[in-house]
């Protein structure tokens, strides 16, 4: 029986970035600064990870940042929840993590956030609301709920960001989380950062219904398709969403469409698409060149981009000597933080 040609994802479905800013110069400035920093931030991991630095599996953000940052606008720090999957090293880092820590971490090192215990997919840091990313797909859904109803019922004000992918949209805890969450109008935001391959399947050929911001319908959770490209689409969108939650409302369902430019890990070759197609999204709709357009309209200099470039560039080199000079954590590490004190 031939087998069935793989399905091209569309990523061309979004409409043509917009050239005007609908931000001042100074925010347009710190949403490219850290975008760039998760980016610059992503391609030494991977390079880490290719010296051998890394240990196990290596999810990269390259190409989504626009949706962490985006999103990170409506957060309030260390106040807010935020879970995401294990392609998580752009939220931390959008969260406010320290990149050190968060390098460290990566490399198995006891000055990671996570004592080096957690690696790249398992770490948190619940001094900026960072409850984790997590390995098993689409498990932070069920738990970001438990978030907004802890926050619910302590009567905090607090919002849970719940975040997971296409291929996650999929699993059936996700749609219990759903229920839940409406049943007890729950301050949750529920983000499917769509970027249109899950694991290694076009959504085309994986989800009979590929709306994704519709998928809590049945259950009467309102949702919304945003252009996961567009840093200041995301922000806001999200910015509606959490209004929306925090004076009571429930939870929400905002569809991301955004594009990952590595493979679903390291030790994907993405055989499943064309190098055209993907050069295409880079040239044509890349989230930092977009707002680069914007920041020339903006009247930003060369200079003030260089500055940025120059200081990330410095604090991604800092973060990779701190992480290769942070020893290993001694191996009683693994009798410590299994209980917490009440």
């Amino acid at each position: 029986m031939a087998k069935a040609p793989a399905a091209k994802a569309d990523s061309s479905k979004a409409t043509k970035l917009p050239n005007t800013p609908q931000a001042s110069k100074e925010d347009l400035l710190r949403f490219y600064r850290e975008m760039v920093l998760i980016r610059r931030f992503e391609e030494r991991a991977g390079q880490l990870y290719g010296m051998g630095l890394i240990g196990g599996f290596c999810h990269l953000y390259i190409g989504q940042e626009a949706v962490a940052v985006g999103v990170q606008e409506s957060v309030k720090q260390g106040h807010d929840k935020i879970i995401t999957g294990y392609r998580d090293h752009g939220h931390m880092l959008a969260a406010g993590m320290d990149p050190k820590e968060v390098m460290a971490e990566l490399t198995g090192r006891i000055g990671g956030s996570s004592k080096g215990k957690g690696g790249s997919m398992h770490m948190f840091d619940t001094a900026t609301g960072f409850y984790g990313g997590h390995g098993i797909v689409g498990a932070q859904v069920a738990l970001g709920t438990g978030l907004a109803f802890a926050g619910k019922y302590r009567g905090d004000d607090s919002v849970a960001f719940v975040y997971f992918g296409d291929g996650a949209a999929n699993q059936g805890q996700v749609y219990e989380s759903f229920n839940m969450a409406q049943l007890w109008k729950l301050p949750a935001i529920y983000i499917i950062e769509n970027n249109q391959y899950a694991m290694g399947t076009s959504i085309e050929r994986s989800s009979s219904t590929t709306d994704l911001s519709q998928r809590g319908a049945s259950f009467g959770i309102p949702g919304e398709q945003v252009d996961g490209m567009d840093v200041l689409a995301v922000r806001d969108a999200v910015a509606r969403a959490v209004k929306r939650a925090r004076e009571g409302g429930g939870p929400f369902i905002l569809e991301v469409k955004t594009y990952r430019y590595r493979g679903h890990s390291m030790s994907d070759p993405a055989k499943y698409r064309t190098k055209e197609e993907v050069d295409e999204v880079k040239k044509t709709r890349d989230p930092i060149d977009h707002i680069k357009t914007l920041l020339a309209a903006a009247k930003a200099t060369e200079d003030e981009l260089k500055a940025i470039d120059n200081e990330v560039k410095t604090i991604v080199a800092e973060a990779v000597q701190f992480a290769q000079e942070s020893p290993e954590p001694d191996p009683s590490e693994l009798y410590t933080d299994v209980y917490v004190e009440a």
